[in-house]
Formats: C-alpha cells, sequence, structure tokens
C-alpha cells in the first residue's frame, strides 16, 4: 500500500463523497493506485457482493470489518442508496466497487449514482479496468470502418429469442460499432441468432484479461462453429464487438432504401436511417426525399 499511499495520498479526497471505483474484470494487477487508496480510506465501502469485495480487499492487503461493508446490488439499490445517502450526510467518505469493472456501466451503481446526486452530494469516479473499452482497444476498429465514428454499447441482449432476434434485425442497420456482453450458459443461442449478419466481422473477447483470455476476429455467421470447435470455448464471460457495418457505396441503392424506407417511415426517421445504412450526405438525403414526396404529391 506504500505506492498507492505515495503516488496517490497528496490529492483531494473530500468527505462526504461518494466514490465510484473501478475493479479488475479479471486479472487483480489490474487496479489503479488511486483505487487502492481510497478504498483503504474510505469508511464505507458499498459493494454488489460484500463476500466478494471482502476477498478482494484481502488480496490487496487492506483491512475492511465486515459492518464497513455495505451490500448496494441490482435487488435493493433504491433502499441501500438511501443508507449511503445518510452516511454520506454524516461526513463519511464511501466507495463504491461492483463485483468486476466499473460500476453502473452494466453493473449496478446508476441508481446509487443518481440518488446521491439528486440529494445534492458529490460523486467522484476513479477510471479503471473495462470489458467495453478493452475489447474495442483489441477490435483494430480504423480507417474506412471508422468513418461514421463512436460506437454503441448494448450491453446484454433478451433472453428471449423473439426479443434478441427483433434487436439483432436491429443492429443490422447499425453503422457504428456495436459492443455486446454475453454469459457462457446463453452464448450458444447469441451466436446463432447473429449468424443473420453474415459476414459482417465480429471481435470475440473470451475471459478477458485472465488466465485464459481468448480473442479472435471472425465473420458473424462462423461464431456459432468458433464454439463448437472448442468446448472451452463456451466458458467464461463474453464481451463482443460487432464491427460497422459495410457502406453502400451504390448512388442507387441509396435511393431505393431511402424510398422504401419512405413508404414506411416519416420523412425525417427515413432520412437518418438511410444515412446510417449507406453513409450518404444526410442533407443530400433529405432534398432528395423532398423531391420523392412532391413527385408522389403531383402524380
Amino acid at each position: 500500500m506504500g505506492a498507492a499511499s505515495e503516488a496517490a495520498g497528496g490529492q483531494n479526497y473530500p468527505s462526504g463523497a461518494l466514490y465510484v471505483v473501478a475493479t479488475p474484470i479479471g486479472n487483480l494487477a489490474d487496479i489503479t493506485l488511486r483505487a487502492l487508496h481510497v478504498l483503504q480510506l474510505a469508511d464505507t465501502i458499498a459493494c454488489e457482493d460484500t463476500r466478494h469485495t471482502q476477498a478482494l480487499l484481502r488480496a490487496y492487503g487492506i483491512d475492511k470489518s465486515n459492518a464497513q461493508l455495505l451490500a448496494v446490488h441490482q435487488h435493493n439499490e433504491a433502499q441501500a442508496a438511501q443508507m449511503v445517502i445518510e452516511r454520506l450526510q454524516r461526513g463519511e467518505r464511501v466507495a463504491y466497487a461492483s463485483d468486476a469493472g466499473t460500476p453502473a456501466v452494466s453493473d449496478p451503481g446508476a441508481r446509487l449514482v443518481a440518488s446521491v446526486r439528486q440529494a445534492g452530494l458529490p460523486v467522484v469516479p476513479l477510471p479503471g479496468a473495462s470489458s467495453v473499452t478493452a475489447a474495442l482497444s483489441v477490435a483494430g476498429i480504423a480507417g474506412d470502418d471508422a468513418q461514421h465514428g463512436g460506437f454503441v454499447f448494448v450491453g446484454f441482449l433478451s433472453s428471449k429469442s423473439s426479443e434478441r432476434a427483433s434487436a439483432i434485425e436491429a443492429l443490422a442497420l447499425e453503422a457504428r460499432a456495436v459492443v455486446l456482453l454475453e454469459a457462457p450458459h446463453r452464448i450458444e443461442a447469441l451466436a446463432a441468432a447473429l449468424a443473420t449478419l453474415g459476414e459482417r466481422p465480429l471481435t470475440i473477447g473470451r475471459e478477458l484479461t485472465k488466465q485464459f483470455e481468448e480473442i479472435a476476429t471472425i465473420a458473424a455467421h462462423d461464431f456459432a462453429g468458433w464454439l463448437q470447435h472448442d468446448t472451452n470455448r463456451s466458458r467464461g464471460e463474453f464481451v463482443l464487438v460487432l464491427h460497422p457495418a459495410a457502406v453502400v457505396a451504390d448512388a442507387g441503392a441509396e435511393q431505393r432504401i431511402l424510398q422504401l424506407l419512405l413508404a414506411e417511415l416519416p420523412l425525417k426517421t427515413a432520412v437518418k436511417l438511410t444515412a446510417d445504412i449507406t453513409g450518404a450526405s444526410r442533407n443530400a438525403l433529405y432534398e432528395a426525399a423532398l423531391a420523392m414526396k412532391k413527385g408522389q404529391a403531383e402524380s
């Protein structure tokens, strides 16, 4: 703990503040010095699972009593937030850590943060490990693939097959990269559903940062076969990056897509979707849509 105190001890850590602490997603070495310092400094550590967090603290040599740990998970978050607020109002420093990674993204924490902010109390982020950014960093999305910019974080799709299929159908039109999460017991069903996306590139991150980490980029329709090639591949936590959809370069195709969407959707929505699908200028498509509407009205 000496290095953590030396590096982070001179900074300001106000009392009565909630500290949102990112913890490792697998590799214990992926903890920041500031996180270690705050976990040591905190009067209370709110956490998704007290047993898991207690084991994590002990691995770093941080001694906290069970009374200093407060369970805040998806089933009690709204109620537990009030307990956190009471402690903050007494001037305590409260750190929140989910089981792995950055809280309040896919893990619990968002309701807690919203409640604390609504109470007028400060929230301090301590950045660190994230499966989302880890997967994106090795997906190699660059050049023409990135022309639309950014990515969409979707997280876990529905466990219901019909809802999952509908979601994937919508993602087929998404021109940006898409990040999905999945558990091992549902990965084969997701792989089967993603097969409808054909040749669209998919980067698979399995057990990121852990001993048996595996990373591969394949076509979406090959994902099920990739899993079946080795039974071990269906084990562990998954982060998937669906690469951006290929841009349609044919101007004639742009017009056909726009015309089809205009028949079913409002003008602005049709223009936006056509631009997302084809990469064409939204302004140019808007003018084309107006011309189409005018032609239909005159005919």
